[in-house]
């Protein structure tokens, strides 16, 4: 456990507020109001002087307590200053998006839309998905209108409440595309009343030119979509001649010859057995169609005939006249290979015929296969008298020239050579292994200077004791007579200290100042063992306030 620093303080039961006086930068604790004191400056005297609140309830908010949701820690709403509470939040309380700082990164609105956006006017501003469908198609699109005139009408009385145009009946503030006045500047987008007006995105004085509307009912002009194609600049409304053209129509294509229509899906009407067919979403030609009519000329890769022998002869393949007929011993010579059917070709009668009574079998023939020899090389076989036995005495026989002539001139038995020499032996092998001066050195030792080492024990390491030994018969003398035990000599086994180091042992009571570090040792007595034990030791037992007792306490006030 670690030591125990205690702080001045006051128990609950005594009463509230500062102590009377604190040292420099002490502190204390009252546990009557739960406030902490500190002592801030110094008088000179030891003397803080002011007392301060650095802590504690009442001093501080509390961050354990719970708080109602979607409340501050704010002054008033209104009226005069006054220190803060916690209340609830207020509009007031929080910034405007405009009064933000500028993002200096990415924004993720998490999936949410940006809603009521005003026309984009500069290069950075945002856009409505509306405006950007209209300039990505060069328009300028317009809300749809309910219903298009087919003719010229007059607007004043043609546009009332529950007049019809195109099949629809008309209601008040109902859109309506004008578009087939015989004063085309009278063309344009009209809201329905008892007084029609133009609509005010197309309000007189506006540039027309690529604006775009769709229309959403009536017998002739429903889901078609219509275009203002008068020219930037002479296209003001109410000024200018307004030319309108059908910009779409899905509503009003039909299939012709060859297409079928299911709905806004078109497809081909092909002919059964045709040779079109539909292979994986694709169209492909079928050529094994039983209905395909006439036939494809040889200039375009066909035949230019309905039957096999006149599409021969069509296409300069007549059997008899431009191919052979088939034959089975053709058929044969044709697996030759392509060397092997010329020279076969190239073979005259007298030189098949050698052939004919042939009785040599092929592995005789391959006998002469890769033979280099020249024939005066074969003919020193001539006159040989050795049967195939001898001559097979050879068969298998590895041995190089140079190894055979190793028993040439040999004149007697080997075995009788050997007889003679000197017997194998593993130590005479060993003592053959000697430098030239050790042999020597060992051949001149008597047999007594041989006998000192009999029977000795003493090892290597021992020996070389005296190696080195500079000490004279007295010095060594000064061990006569010692009765110390080995183990009790070898204390001194490893002693690297000095004379001087040893007599501070000797009661020693001289003093010197040094700077003290972690790593020093001090020697204490351990149980009545003396022990080198380092300064960092002591540490750690004073920090163990269980052990050692050692603890700072502040006292009370």
């Amino acid at each position: 456990m670690s030591n125990t620093i205690r702080i001045k303080k006051r128990a609950a039961s005594g009463s509230a507020g500062a102590p009377s006086s604190l040292a420099p930068s002490e502190l204390a604790f009252n546990e009557n109001d739960l406030k902490l004191y500190y002592g801030f400056g110094d008088t000179g005297s030891n003397e803080a002087s002011s007392i301060i609140t650095v802590g504690g309830a009442g001093a501080f908010f509390n961050k354990t307590d719970t708080r109602t949701a979607n409340r501050i820690l704010a002054g008033p709403t209104t009226g005069s200053a006054a220190a803060p509470t916690f209340r609830a939040l207020v509009a007031a309380d929080l910034l405007k998006l405009n009064e933000f700082t500028a993002p200096d990164g990415s924004v993720s609105l998490n999936s949410q839309k940006i809603t009521n956006l005003a026309t984009p006017t500069a290069d950075g501003d945002a856009a409505s998905k509306s405006y950007v469908d209209g300039v990505s198609q060069g328009l300028d699109v317009k809300d749809s209108v309910v219903a298009a005139t087919t003719a010229n009408i007059t607007i004043a009385t043609a546009l009332n409440n529950g007049d019809t145009l195109d099949g629809v009946t008309l209601s008040t503030n109902d859109r309506v595309l004008v578009k087939d006045q015989s004063t085309a500047s009278q063309n344009g987008i009209y809201i329905v009343g008892s007084s029609p007006a133009r609509a005010d995105d197309l309000a007189a004085g506006v540039d027309a030119a690529g604006m775009f509307t769709f229309v959403e009912q009536g017998s002739t002009n429903a889901d078609q979509g219509f275009v203002c194609t008068s020219n930037k600049g002479s296209a003001v409304v109410g000024t200018n001649n307004l030319a309108f053209s059908q910009f779409s129509g899905a509503g009003n294509l039909t299939a012709g010859d060859g297409l079928d229509k299911s709905g806004n899906e078109f497809s081909v009407d092909l002919k059964s057995n045709g040779g079109l067919v539909i292979e994986s979403t694709e169209l492909a030609v079928d050529l094994a169609a039983s209905s395909i009519t006439g036939t494809l000329a040889v200039s375009d890769g066909g035949t230019g005939s309905t039957t096999s022998s006149a599409a021969r002869t069509a296409l300069g393949l007549a059997i008899g006249s431009n191919v052979q007929a088939y034959d089975a011993d053709l058929d044969n010579l044709s697996g030759c290979q392509s060397g092997g059917s010329a020279a076969l070709a190239a073979l005259t009668s007298t030189e098949i015929q050698i052939l004919d009574g042939a009785t040599v079998t092929t592995s005789e023939l391959n006998i002469l296969d890769g033979v280099t020899a020249t024939a005066t090389e074969l003919n020193i076989m001539d006159g040989v008298t050795a049967t195939t036995t001898e001559i097979n005495l050879l068969d298998g026989v590895t041995a190089t020239t140079t190894e055979l002539n190793h028993t040439d001139g040999v004149t007697s038995n080997i075995q009788t050579q050997l007889d003679a020499k000197q017997a194998s032996d593993a130590q005479l092998t060993e003592l053959a292994t000697m430098a030239s001066g050790t042999a020597d050195a060992l051949a001149d030792l008597s047999g007594t200077e041989v006998a000192i080492l009999d029977g000795a024990t003493v090892t290597t390491s021992e020996l070389n004791i005296l190696d080195g030994v500079t000490a004279t018969a007295s010095e060594l003398n000064i061990m006569d007579g010692v009765t110390a035990t080995t183990s009790e000599l070898n204390i001194m086994d490893g002693v690297t200290a000095t004379t001087s180091e040893l007599n501070l042992m000797d009661g020693g009571t001289s003093a010197s100042s040094t700077t003290l570090a972690t790593a020093d040792r001090f020697v204490c007595n351990d149980a009545g063992t003396m022990k080198q034990v380092a300064l960092s030791d002591l540490v750690t037992f004073l920090e163990d306030g269980a052990t050692s007792g050692f603890d700072v306490d502040g006292g009370t006030f």
